[in-house]
């Protein structure tokens, strides 16, 4: 049985990463983490093959009872998998992307980091123990384009980019760190594409102008790059197409 685990299992993209690796392999079981089990998909919630776990990426003590709740869940010498990181904040309540530098404020930066980048660092903390097994297992961070320092043409958007690119800071320190610990693996950012989502909704006149994806569509493309992942792509930034981006 192969066993995945997804933060974020509630959002757009974790959710159809979930129901894709459900539907198409009956030999894998995902262990979803979200703020609110409750509020997942009712789909999600109904399948035997999945074990929602609550989880809240701005609480400190969230990895350490992840951790706690994994002991009775899975041995450590079967281990995980796949451990996908698909949490993500963009906006919400008072909370908004700048669009320039008057509009910093500091609990939306801090937020920000939370869960874009602290959130996944901690919790590959928590689940060190299961990724020390022999088996080839995958990192992945869902990230984003607008993360990458050489491709920031635009600016704006400080604290989302801010995050995402300490995201990807924290991937490439993992990918140096995870391997002499858990070999074989493959650490890797990936960018999903513009995906139809609650993060992007706000955005949908801008977003007419863009090829976005459904979150169905999303899955597929970032399953087919995580499928074809081996030990040489372990510290790369990668596209929803496979292509290779710059950090």
């Amino acid at each position: 049985m192969k066993q995945v685990l997804i933060a974020g299992v509630s959002g757009a993209i974790g959710g159809a990463l979930a129901s894709r690796l459900l539907e198409r392999d009956s030999q894998t079981r995902v262990i979803g983490l979200c703020r609110d089990p409750e509020n997942a998909p009712d789909a999600l919630r109904s399948h035997q093959r999945i074990t929602l776990l609550p989880w809240d990426a701005e609480s400190s003590a969230a990895p350490g009872a992840i951790a706690e709740a994994l002991e009775s869940l899975l041995n450590r010498e079967d281990g995980i998998d796949s451990f996908i990181y698909a949490a993500g904040l963009l906006h919400g309540p008072d909370m908004f992307p700048e669009k320039r530098l008057e509009d910093l404020d500091p609990q939306s930066m801090a937020r920000a980091f939370a869960v874009n980048a602290t959130g996944f660092g901690l919790l590959t903390q928590a689940l060190l123990p299961w990724l020390r097994h022999r088996a080839f297992k995958r990192v992945v961070a869902i990230s984003a384009k607008v993360g990458s320092i050489t491709d920031n043409g635009f600016g704006g958007w400080y604290a989302y980019r801010s995050s995402k690119a300490a995201l990807n800071m924290l991937v490439r320190n993992l990918s140096i760190e995870l391997p002499r610990r858990c070999k074989p693996l493959a650490c890797v950012s990936l960018h999903p594409g513009t995906t139809e989502s609650a993060l992007s909704e706000p955005f949908s006149q801008s977003l007419a102008k863009l090829n976005v994806h459904t979150p169905e569509e999303t899955a597929t493309n970032l399953l087919e790059v995580l499928d074809g992942l081996g030990e040489d792509d372990n510290g790369k930034f990668l596209s929803w197409d496979g292509t290779e981006l710059p950090w």
